[in-house]
């Protein structure tokens, strides 16, 4: 029967997630809250009568109370070759300690040695509003490898996201890739439903922690079927997909089959993605099981065209942890 549900777009990737290969590796003080907490995926939260030996523990960053003349910074290097269009510098949960004014700079530069980076402004300084969500947007940006959050003079910010696209820095012709990882390029467009879990997830690295760490929809009650649709880091030839339901049991899909399309850059637009049902089939319907990587390779797969997008169909509900798509990148 055909699926009624409308497609829901996505967000851009948030490229401060180490999921998308961001990391800390700068920081000018986080005395009371380590800088790694703000790139977490997961919402702030605020634990009452929770401290540590440094004093009330917070889920975020938060340096000292400055007492000479200067401000606070991290330094975050993200996953790939970026660009950057929206800011969010989320202060939930702290109150009478967050910073009154933040500004981010990016670097281009491909490695980090402090005092040597060539830093461009990414936000000019700016108010913030406290236990608040401060959402901006960028300045002119392209091939962005670190990023400065400086924040005016102390405090604490619970959560950076930056919002954009992401271009691996290496993916070489002729060789098999994982055409879908996030690290590589690759990117959520749209799904019907995501009810439980982190979408993202889906096309992350290693396999998933725990039943949260995947995309997972809520029970359908109703005829039809869930999917998910991602475009590629790049166009490429498939050779191999793995669907990995790594700790669903009990809320596994029962089937699952995947389509595909080659939509050029000029031709990516929302109509297209709306008709994807009608995508070609490159994998048929397959049995799935708990908690298990399902690989196929050249001899299930129903077509060897070149591809931008593939829509991973499950039958009819369900979780997946990850996505991977195999394949060369098209010349």
């Amino acid at each position: 029967m055909k699926n009624e549900d409308n497609l829901i777009f996505a967000n851009k990737v948030n490229l401060a997630s180490p999921k998308a290969g961001a990391k800390i590796v700068d920081v000018s003080d986080e005395f009371f809250a380590k800088a790694d907490r703000m790139l977490s995926d997961k919402d702030p939260i605020f634990v009452v009568d929770k401290y540590d030996n440094n004093g009330k523990w917070m889920d975020g960053w938060e340096s000292r109370r400055k007492r000479v003349e200067g401000n606070d910074w991290v330094v975050i290097q993200l996953g790939g070759n970026c660009s950057i269009d929206d800011i969010i510098v989320d202060t939930s949960h702290f109150t009478g300690n967050y910073p009154p004014y933040a500004s981010l700079d990016y670097s281009c530069n491909t490695s980090y040695k402090e005092g040597e980076m060539n830093w461009c402004p990414l936000v000019e300084k700016q108010e913030l509003k406290g236990d608040f969500v401060n959402e901006f947007s960028a300045l002119k940006n392209d091939i962005v490898n670190f990023v400065r959050l400086n924040i005016f003079p102390d405090g604490g910010v619970a959560r950076l996201r930056l919002l954009g696209d992401l271009t691996p820095r290496n993916l070489e012709n002729g060789k098999e890739v994982e055409l879908s990882s996030l690290l590589n390029g690759g990117k959520i467009i749209g799904y019907n439903n995501a009810h439980y879990g982190d979408v993202n997830a889906l096309l992350s690295q290693g396999r998933g922690k725990t039943m949260g760490d995947g995309w997972e929809t809520r029970r359908r009650r109703v005829p039809g079927h869930d999917y998910i649709i991602i475009e590629l880091g790049t166009p490429g030839f498939i050779s191999k997909i793995e669907i990995d339901t790594c700790h669903f049991k009990g809320n596994y899909p029962d089937r699952a089959s995947i389509q595909t399309i080659n939509l050029q850059s000029d031709n990516k637009n929302q109509n297209r993605f709306d008709l994807s049902e009608s995508w070609e089939f490159i994998l048929e319907e397959k049995k799935c099981s708990a908690d298990n990587i399902h690989t196929f390779g050249n001899d299930s797969l129903m077509h060897q065209n070149q591809v931008s997008h593939v829509r991973l169909n499950i039958y009819p509900d369900g979780g997946i942890s990850r996505l991977r798509v195999y394949g060369t990148v098209a010349d």
